[in-house]
């Protein structure tokens, strides 16, 4: 159902119009002259008008003007009479989608009004895909985020219970909740869950919930009409409206505002939303699966989060375990990486050494898989050979602190001392590995090259 404004100084066309109008389900609003249009289309956008050309006062063609002053996209349809078809001929040529000549029959009008408005359906199509692409444009774009992988690697007992849970759950509509500390890869958890389900060709939207202001958050969330506020200088579908039939994943939602928490509690309830600055309500069919690494049970007591809220995002609940639960699976996943990002970082290593995985399960990863990822792509980038060894692993991954010959010393010495013999015994390793290259035993520690010549000549080593 479409909006129409209808702009003429006589009653009997005016009222004629609207008739039609109402009659194939639209709401229509009138308007007896040209200022009044204007004035009813400024506060209250109509997704059509149709406007006489002979009115006293402001003509049509004026009134198509100050339209397209309002709304550069406006469609706009003249009415004219037979002897004033030229002058219709160059309203179009200012940007009128058409113009129908008195008298025409009832059907004539619904035609135009059909056409008219499945134009515009067509532009809100285009609007929707312009801004998928966007949102994917920015993925692609955004350098500092590693490449996703959509599958979930690990055998271990943790992640066969969570790859258990989502092929139960996948296939009903419920609203999901994951929680996990950061790096354990919950949006590929929420992928999963919507590959395996009946939403599978519809839409995956997501929205970091923590990186945005509150205002810029609602924005994103529900779309503007334009002129909503400063520089809305066209109407923006947000991601609900384009996660429509299919899911949104809502990660860190545990930073959101208390404003934004009533407003997302509406949709999980009605399924419905307005525009920031909009009154038209909009109906979607989204199914939600939120995250966060915050313990929102702890927030809700706390008051920093609504009760009704989290139990409406909790219906479904998975704990995505931390890599420090599930070592089995650091191997896989290593080998994994290697296989992933190879290509990327022009490595010829097609496998790991049993040296490097030993030195990869021994170190916490306080970082989860994502930390994994990085140090596995760091140290490809450093490999020389076909095979990744323990050497080519970053310095604080391979443990060289805590590793034998290195234990904390049990005398008198103060602290700082004690860090300086540590700190000479680790560069007299490193250097003694890099066979004396000085730019080598830097990588190998992880410093600058200027950093170390310092430390040589401080401890020295080397001399």
């Amino acid at each position: 159902m479409a909006r129409i404004l209808v702009i003429d100084d006589n009653d009997t066309m005016r009222e004629g119009i609207a008739y039609t109008i109402k009659r194939l389900g639209h709401t229509v609003d009138t308007a007896a002259s040209g200022p009044d249009g204007l004035e009813k289309f400024r506060a209250k956008p109509a997704d059509f008008v149709i406007s006489d050309l002979k009115m006293e006062g402001m003509d049509g063609i004026a009134v198509l003007q100050a339209i397209r002053d309002e709304d550069p996209d406006a469609l706009l349809m003249i009415v004219t009479a037979f002897g004033t078809v030229e002058t219709a001929v160059e309203a179009m040529k200012l940007g009128a989608f058409d113009f129908i000549t008195k008298p025409f029959a009832p059907q004539v009008l619904r035609l135009k009004v059909k056409s008219a408005l499945e134009r515009l359906a067509d532009r809100h199509a285009r609007e929707k895909l312009e801004r998928h692409n966007e949102i994917l444009q920015a993925e692609l774009e955004d350098r500092y985020r590693p490449i996703e992988d959509h599958d979930l690697v690990g055998d271990s007992a943790p992640m066969r219970r969570v790859l258990d849970t989502i092929a139960r759950i996948a296939a009903a509509d419920s609203t999901v909740y994951v929680y996990g500390e950061s790096g354990t890869g919950k949006e590929l958890v929420a992928r999963a869950i919507h590959r395996n389900s009946r939403r599978a060709d519809g839409p995956f939207i997501k929205l970091n919930c923590g990186a945005l202001a509150e205002t810029l958050l609602e924005s994103e969330l529900f779309g503007h009409e334009r002129g909503s506020f400063t520089h809305a200088h066209k109407r923006k579908l947000g991601r609900f409206e384009l996660a429509d039939g299919g899911t949104l994943f809502l990660d860190e939602i545990g930073d959101i505002s208390p404003t934004i928490q009533l407003k997302l509690l509406r949709v999980l309830q009605e399924r419905t939303f307005e525009r920031v600055g909009g009154e038209e309500t909009i109906e979607v069919d989204v199914r939600i699966i939120s995250a966060t690494n915050k313990d929102l049970r702890a927030e809700v007591e706390a008051g920093r989060f609504r009760e009704d809220l989290f139990y409406r995002l909790h219906i479904v609940p998975i704990t995505l375990p931390p890599l420090r639960e599930r070592p089995a699976d650091i191997a896989p996943l290593a080998r994994h990486f290697v296989t992933k990002l190879r290509a990327r970082t022009g490595s010829r290593a097609t496998d790991v050494t049993d040296a490097a995985i030993e030195a990869l399960n021994a170190y916490p990863w306080p970082g989860n898989v994502r930390e994994l990822e990085n140090a596995i792509e760091q140290s490809l980038v450093f490999c020389d050979g076909d095979v990744l060894d323990a050497l080519d692993l970053p310095a604080h991954v391979r443990g060289m602190p805590t590793a034998p010959g290195y234990a904390l010393p049990d005398d008198d010495r103060s602290l700082t001392e004690i860090l300086e013999t540590l700190e000479k015994q680790l560069i007299e390793k490193a250097f003694a590995e890099a066979e004396g290259v000085k730019t080598e035993c830097a990588r190998l520690l992880g410093i600058k090259t200027s950093a170390l010549y310092y430390k040589l000549e401080k401890y020295g080593v080397g001399q």
